[in-house]
């Protein structure tokens, strides 16, 4: 059976917050808001540059995640050549493809 003023005992705080915590608490929740929205907004953008005329470049699909597809000149060529195919349905295909188009080599 409940002891009369039993739950108020146990649910009533000690002491509230002073002034100056109730500030500091505050303040350091500005701060932190202010740091995360500042890394967001310090990253949100494309910051890798196009690539070289003549170049591809093309994030596709790997075994373990994305993998960079990085070529220049003649293997550029190549591996346009290669994934150029319309018949090549797979993702890496598709991606190399779209590179390739925007670099002008399809």
């Amino acid at each position: 059976m409940p002891l009369e003023g039993h739950w108020e005992r146990t649910n009533t705080p000690l002491r509230g917050l002073t002034r100056r915590e109730r500030r500091v608490a505050i303040v350091s929740a500005l701060v932190v808001l202010a740091t995360v929205l500042a890394l967001v907004l310090a990253t949100v953008g494309d910051s890798r540059p196009a690539p070289k005329p003549g170049c591809i470049y093309a994030i596709v699909p790997g075994v373990m995640g994305a993998t960079p597809v990085d070529a220049c000149g003649a293997q550029a060529q190549r591996t346009c050549a290669e994934h150029a195919s319309a018949a090549l349905r797979d993702p890496v295909s598709r991606g190399v493809r779209a590179s390739c188009r925007r670099a002008g080599l399809l």
